[in-house]
């Protein structure tokens, strides 16, 4: 009782849990000392990291879980799965990268997008996702409340920005200047993962502004991977 009131105060729920069956494998095996606290001392972190992943995964609002081992392949064969391999690798998030997915309904954006969100998650990354329409929604209510700076630096703290369907409605230019001022904070910071059945340009008709459009796809493509269509592209230091 003292030893797991003890691992109680400190706060190792997950050993204090498997710790009866943790000892009896440890007697069976005859491990030493240090080989059962390395046991004990895994068995709490792998809890507490499967904690940590289920409370992001909850936090990130997927609409549902899908990863790259879900993806097929086959479905698009022209997808380089090297540089697939090389983003689950997450270097983009690091670097505060972009990536954007274009092409039309049912190519897989969504999926690929989830699936490098979940892989962030897993990674120990904050991620958010939000469909285009929400996120705007989010952003003009915080307008007419006089708090735009506050909703702003909320959606500065994900790692990774998962921004789905854009150009599936147009926006006003209000709607638009505060998406600018969203990726303005944002550039060089920390990544986004967009999709979009818009070819670049039509980002005008998306944003009613060529001009903005322009502003807007300037720091978007600085540093970023664009996977368009079925045929993916690096594009490093792109600027319009």
């Amino acid at each position: 009782m003292q030893l797991i009131g003890l691992m109680e105060k400190m706060k190792m729920d997950h050993l204090a849990f498997g710790l009866e069956t943790l000892c009896d494998q440890a007697g069976k095996r005859e491990l030493g000392y240090r080989e059962f606290l390395l046991e004990a001392l895994q068995t709490e972190w792998q809890g507490r990291h499967q904690r940590g992943t289920e409370s992001r995964l909850s936090m990130a609002r997927f609409p549902w879980v899908k990863t790259l081992d879900q993806f097929d392949m086959s479905f698009q064969p022209s997808i380089d799965k090297k540089v697939i391999r090389e983003l689950s690798g997450l270097g983009f998030a690091e670097r505060a990268e972009n990536i954007i997915l274009l092409g039309p309904p049912g190519v897989g954006k969504t999926h690929l997008a989830i699936a490098l969100g979940v892989k962030a998650v897993e990674a120990g990354h904050k991620v958010l996702f939000l469909t285009l329409e929400n996120l705007i929604g989010r952003l003009k209510k915080a307008q007419m409340e006089q708090r735009v700076d506050k909703q702003v630096q909320l959606l500065l703290y994900p790692r990774v920005l998962i921004i789905d369907e854009m150009g599936y409605l147009p926006m006003s230019r209000e709607e638009a200047g505060l998406f600018f001022r969203l990726l303005s904070r944002r550039y060089e910071k920390a990544s986004l993962i967009i999709t979009s059945n818009k070819s670049f340009v039509d980002w005008g008709e998306i944003f009613n502004d060529q001009v903005l459009a322009t502003a807007i796809l300037d720091r978007l493509l600085h540093h970023s991977t664009v996977l368009n269509g079925c045929s993916l592209i690096r594009e490093t230091i792109f600027h319009l």
